[in-house]
C-alpha cells in the first residue's frame, strides 16, 4: 500500500489495547481512519484473504475501510494509533506487516508519547505518529542488500571520529569485506571510503558554520585529526579552507549584523588561533 508523508497525520485516537481475553477472534473496520499497531504478542491478522503472522515487535498499517480479522492465542496487548493522512507528493510504499527489529523500542516510545498527548495536545500526538510512520517507511527488509548497506551507513555515521576501516564496517554489518564493497557500490554508486569521506566533510561543514568549536576540535570530531590533512580535505571536497568556510557561515553573518562590519581574519572566531589559520 502507499502512504503519504508530506505532512503530519491527524490523530483521532491512540492507546494501549488488550484483546484475546473474552474472545479469540475479533473483527475491526474503521471507515475513515488508518490503523497503526505495534504488537507485543503472537497471533494472526487476516486482511482481504491474506494471512499475516503477528509476532512481538511487529508493526502493521491498515488502510481506511479495510476489514481486519484477528485470531488471538490468549491475552494480547498492543499499542495503537488511529489517524487520517493528508495528501501530498511524499509517498512511500509499505507492506501491511513489518518486523520493526531494533526500531521497535523507539516506535513504542513515540506511540506512548502520542497516547499521553491525546486528546489535550493533538499537535504533539501527530508529530509522534508522523515520526513512527517515517520509521516504518524506512525499515529495511531483513537480509536484503538495502539492509546491509543501511547497517553499514548507520555504523559509519555513529562513529565518524573513529579510525574507520572497510573490514571493520563489514563485520559490523555482518558481511565480508568484498560483499559489502559490491553491495555498497550497487546501492549508492559510491565506494565505502567515498561515503566515509563525504559524511566526514558534511559534518565538518556543519560544525564549522553552526558551532563555536575550535577547528582542531572539529577535525578530531570528524576523524581527521591531522590539521594539514583536514585543511587539504576541506579544500578538495568543499572548495575552501576551514577558516574560509567558517567565515562564510550563518554565525559569521550574524557577527556582521551585530557589529555592522565584515569579519576579519580571526576576528570573533574562537578557532582563530589554530594552526589552520596560519595556512589560510
Amino acid at each position: 500500500m502507499t502512504i503519504t508523508l508530506s505532512d503530519p497525520p491527524a490523530v483521532a485516537g491512540a492507546g494501549a489495547a488488550v484483546h484475546g481475553v473474552v474472545s479469540a477472534h475479533d473483527v475491526f473496520r474503521l471507515p475513515d481512519l488508518w490503523q497503526l499497531h505495534l504488537y507485543g504478542y503472537t497471533a494472526e491478522l487476516v486482511l482481504e484473504g491474506t494471512v499475516h503472522a503477528i509476532k512481538p515487535g511487529h508493526v502493521s498499517l491498515i488502510p481506511p475501510g479495510a476489514e481486519v480479522h484477528y485470531h488471538y492465542r490468549g491475552r494480547s496487548e498492543h499499542l495503537y494509533a488511529h489517524f487520517r493522512l493528508p495528501g501530498g507528493d511524499e509517498r512511500r510504499v509499505v507492506p501491511v506487516m513489518r518486523d520493526a527489529g531494533d526500531q521497535a523500542p523507539l516506535i513504542a516510545a513515540s506511540l506512548r508519547q502520542a497516547i499521553a498527548a491525546v486528546p489535550d495536545t493533538r499537535a504533539r500526538a501527530s508529530a509522534e505518529v508522523w515520526t513512527v510512520l517515517w520509521r516504518i517507511a524506512n525499515l529495511p527488509v531483513a537480509g536484503s542488500a538495502h539492509a546491509v548497506v543501511a547497517a553499514a551507513m548507520e555504523y559509519i555515521d555513529a562513529d565518524l571520529a573513529a579510525p574507520l576501516t572497510v573490514p571493520g564496517i563489514a563485520r559490523a554489518a555482518g558481511v565480508s569485506h568484498n560483499h559489502l564493497t559490491r553491495l555498497f557500490r550497487a546501492q549508492t554508486g559510491h565506494t565505502v571510503v567515498a561515503y566515509i569521506r563525504r559524511r566526514r566533510l558534511s559534518r565538518a561543514l556543519h560544525l564549522l558554520r553552526e558551532s563555536t568549536l575550535a577547528i582542531p576540535a572539529i577535525a578530531a570530531a570528524v576523524g581527521i585529526p591531522d590539521l594539514q590533512a583536514f585543511n587539504k580535505a576541506c579544500r578538495r571536497e568543499l572548495g575552501a579552507s576551514p577558516r574560509a568556510l567558517r567565515a562564510s557561515g550563518p554565525r559569521a553573518a550574524a557577527r556582521v549584523t551585530r557589529r555592522g562590519t565584515a569579519p576579519t581574519s580571526g576576528a570573533g572566531n574562537p578557532a582563530g588561533n589554530g594552526p589552520d589559520q596560519r595556512r589560510g
